[in-house]
């Protein structure tokens, strides 16, 4: 029997709940499939950081590194400012790992309501593959009051350093300014993932920019696009402005296989796509590093009004679950969990006050292990 070896994240606020069903139903795949997890918890969040003032240590950081995958609750608390722990925790996690990939299956699945009309399962099914660690999202900018200063602003990361030396002269009171910069490393790699990701698929990939406007940048991904896009006759591509790919998104979601999209764009156009797909308690997510440590987690956040309650929907939980095996090559127990899902959405007896059911977070846990058992 294959042996793994899991760190778990849960969290804050539902992230502890909503973990605990996820174990419960990949343990029970285990069982199923052939294949046994250890689970490795670690503390980190609100209440550990308010005992102990850490985030996530440098020394924590590196233990996580022996691993390929993390599996992750929710971060976000009441008592700490906003930013804290996500800058801290989650975007340490994803920079420090270089999980290049934001994965975001948009998959509607049977039974389950969409707000777009007339739209069923078999038109809404694509992936969007985001860039995770670049664009405007790098973390540097600052403000300059009127008059002539400085700034020295760097950049470092595993492919690369930059800095950025500015001299400022203005004459407003005040101005403010962020840099979004993209590397040709960075932007290629996940733009290869994309293809890669396509050829197992229906072999079309759709590309997101503005480089109608920001014309350097984003000018800068189309052109690399276009060079990947030529060691791949099998498969067929198409260009859209971040704009218009909303309106196709709601219009005509079947036109989509792969997407990929720059960092900002994507962190936009997947909550759309979670509301496509039935909304963010049904939407999964991993960040992704192929050669290295991934993370799963649920998009939605940890709903601390809810904590302990019980009540909160633990699929996207169990479905970033489904993704963290098909990472680590059960893709057989991973496609058995997502069917799961589906037949306990379609059986609609045991569901959450969000689906129009009284269930609580584990009994939806208890049923979908059960009928991963029975397969």
């Amino acid at each position: 029997m294959t042996q793994y070896k899991i760190p778990a994240i849960p969290g804050d606020g539902i992230g502890p709940e909503i973990v605990a069903e996820g174990k419960k139903v990949i343990d029970a795949a285990g069982e199923k499939f052939g294949f046994d997890v250890e689970w490795v918890d670690f503390p980190h969040g609100a209440d550990h950081y308010l005992e102990t003032g850490e985030l996530i240590s440098a020394d924590t950081l590196r233990e996580l590194s022996n691993y390929p995958v993390i599996y992750l609750g929710s971060i976000g608390d009441p008592r700490v400012a906003p930013g804290v722990l996500e800058k801290g925790i989650l975007l340490a996690a994803r920079f420090y790992f270089d999980q290049y990939v934001n994965l975001r299956p948009i998959k509607l699945l049977e039974g389950v309501w969409t707000p777009v009309k007339d739209k069923t399962p078999k038109d809404i099914d694509f992936t969007v593959v985001r860039e995770n660690t670049e664009d405007f999202y790098i973390g540097i900018g600052g403000k300059a009051k009127k008059g002539v200063s400085k700034n020295l602003l760097e950049v470092e990361r595993n492919l690369y350093s930059a800095k950025f030396g500015l001299d400022i002269e203005t004459d407003s009171e005040e101005i403010a300014y962020q840099i979004g910069m993209i590397s040709k490393e960075g932007t290629r790699r996940v733009i290869k993932y994309a293809f890669d990701l396509a050829m197992k698929r229906k072999k079309h990939v759709s590309s997101v920019d503005k480089a109608n406007v920001l014309s350097d940048i984003y000018g800068f991904w189309r052109q690399e696009f276009q060079d990947i896009a030529s060691g791949y006759p099998e498969i067929t591509t198409d260009f859209n402005y971040v704009d218009a790919i909303t309106m196709w998104f709601v219009k005509n979601p079947e036109w989509f296989d792969v997407v990929v999209t720059p960092n900002m764009f994507g962190d936009i156009i997947t909550d759309l796509g979670a509301m496509v797909q039935g909304g963010l308690g049904l939407a999964p997510g991993g960040n992704i590093n192929p050669e290295g440590t991934s993370m799963f987690e649920p998009i939605h956040g940890s709903a601390p009004k809810y904590k302990g309650q019980n009540k909160v929907n633990p699929i996207a939980t169990i479905w970033a679950g489904s993704l963290m095996l098909e990472q680590l090559g059960e893709k057989d127990a991973a496609d058995a969990i997502v069917s799961a899902i589906e037949k306990n959405i379609l059986d609609s007896k045991v569901k959450t006050y969000d689906m129009g059911g009284t269930s609580t977070t584990s009994d939806v846990g208890d049923d979908i292990a059960r009928i991963v058992s029975s397969m």
